[in-house]
Parts: C-alpha cells; structure tokens; sequence
C-alpha cells in the first residue's frame, strides 16, 4: 500500500479524525540526536503542525537522503578529477581541454542526448562547485528527507534538463556546465513554498535565512553573468551560459512548488500538477524539435567542436 495520503485521508485529518497530541511538536522533550534532528528539518519544511507530526513520528532514515549526496559526491570527484587532470582549480573553463570532456553540453554536440543532463558534473571552477554545492546540500538534503528521492529528483532532473533546454533555444552558441539548473529548481521552490506559508513556517529566523538563500543565488547567477560575457579564453567559443540558472527557477516556481505544497498527498490527484507536467512535456517536445530543426533553419553559426 502506498504511504502517500489520498485526499479523503487529507480531509479526515483536517477535520479531526485522526488522534493527535495537543502539545506542539516542540515541546517534545527527552528526544536524542537524531530526533531533534527530524524535528528541526519538519520545521524547516513543513507549514502544518499536522504534517510535522506526521513525518517527526513516520520518519526512519530508511532509506538515508542518498540522492542528493550521490549527485554532490559525484560531483566533487569529477571535480578533483578534472582538477588534476588540467591542473587548473579555479576557472578551469578557462582551458583549452575543459569542453573536451564528454560531460558538457556543447551546441556542436547536442545529437548527444545525456549532455542535456551530465552537464551538472562539470563546473566552471571551485568558486561555481562551492556555491552550488552549499545550496543543494543545505536545501536538498532536508528537502528529500522529507519528500523522498522521487520527489527531490523529479524536480531536480526537470531543472536540469530544462537548464539546457533554455539555453539551446536562447543562448544558442554557448556550452553549459553546473549544476545551477537543478539547484536553483530546489531551491526556488523551497522559497516560493516559504513564502506561500509564511504564517504556518515555523523554521527559526525564516527571514534572515531567506535572505542569505537570495544573496547565495544572487552572487551564484551574477558570476555566471559575467563568465558568460567575460572574453573567452578559447574563442570563437563563447563562456557558459547563463541561461539554465533561469530554466532551473521556472521549473522550481510551477513543478517544484505544486510537488512540496502536496507533501504525502498523491501527485496524480492534483490537477496543478498534471497542467505543470503537461507544460514541461510540451516544453521538451519543443525543445527537442528546436535543436533538431531550428539550428540550420535559422543558420547559427557556432563555435568549432571542442
């Protein structure tokens, strides 16, 4: 049987049908590491006292918040990897062998479908892996503890693939590397969703943090920025695009937030949710006939393949 409530269950809650402690979940008292642990990301997370009880009581590390650190640790290898192998730490984009690797999204490589995602193990050097890295750890890790990896990953691998996407249709000569298109999914969501229940939030200076979360992706996108129009050290081709950050934010304000407003209800009984998937599946079918089509239609000129 699924552990996800159907609305009915949801209704019966509301109304008072299942038996609860009067106390707040806060007043809990005795509780050990790893309790205090849930406790505090049920508040970091969730809006309602019900749903706080309900995951503080289900809540058993089993399985552990793997996805998100799976995809972090990969990422550092790759990192370290490609560090040593270019000797390069810090704007590593800046060498000449950095778009050789087979990871990136490059547009003279885009018949090459898994680009459109393994571009997230690739970064433009420690200062973009660092940013990246303390956002989908501080925002990810909580989050898929609380709505499991298929959820986190769902919106996740929408961002990213959305990320590339954006920037084959906007950004049409430039590569892409980072992660930024999923992070900033999670990320964006998670702030909307906030935001959205602000009065039920109950997560210790809510404003001070969302403000450090905003000047994180500030600093995050305003670097990519001027990457993207910083003179390239490989011309014709351009720096990395800025665009995935922007289709990572769209994926994370429509899919995300519909996702972490229904924790342990059914996604498939939302109606919100099937609009939103059924706009991202048009967006994808665009976009795969854009890069199939639009390229020689519209004669890009791109850069010579890496």
């Amino acid at each position: 049987m699924s552990n996800k409530r159907s609305n009915s269950f949801r209704r019966a809650i509301q109304q008072g049908g299942r038996q609860l402690k009067s106390s707040s979940l806060r007043e809990e008292v005795g509780l050990g590491l790893s309790q205090r642990l849930v406790r505090h990301v049920a508040y970091e997370t969730l809006p309602r006292e019900v749903d706080r009880k309900w995951y503080f009581d289900s809540y058993t590390y089993c399985p552990p918040p793997w996805l998100i650190l799976t995809i972090t640790i990969a990422e550092m290898v790759v990192f370290l990897y490609y560090g040593l192998l270019l000797n390069r730490w810090v704007l590593q984009v800046s060498s000449p062998s950095f778009l050789k690797s087979p990871l990136p999204y490059h547009p003279q490589r885009r018949a090459q479908a898994w680009r459109y995602l393994s571009y997230i193990f690739m970064h433009a050097g420690i200062e973009h892996l660092g940013l990246n890295m303390a956002m989908q750890l501080l925002v990810g890790v909580p989050l898929e503890m609380v709505h499991g990896a298929a959820r986190i990953g769902l919106i996740y691998v929408c961002g990213v693939l959305a990320g590339s996407l954006v920037v084959s249709v906007v950004d049409m000569a430039a590569p892409v590397v980072g992660s930024s298109g999923g992070v900033y999914a999670l990320v964006s969501a998670h702030l909307a969703n906030v935001v959205m229940n602000w009065s039920g939030m109950k997560c210790q200076f809510k404003l001070f943090r969302m403000a450090m979360a905003l000047v994180c992706m500030s600093v995050e996108f305003g670097r990519a920025v001027w990457l993207r129009f910083y003179p390239p050290a490989v011309p014709p081709c351009p720096n990395p695009s800025f665009c995935a950050h922007l289709g990572g934010v769209a994926v994370g304000l429509t899919l995300g937030v519909v996702v972490l407003q229904n924790y342990e209800q059914r996604l498939h009984e939302q109606f919100l949710f099937w609009i939103f998937i059924s706009v991202y599946g048009l967006f994808v079918l665009f976009g795969i006939f854009w890069n199939v089509f639009a390229y020689s239609l519209l004669d890009v000129k791109l850069p010579p393949a890496p």
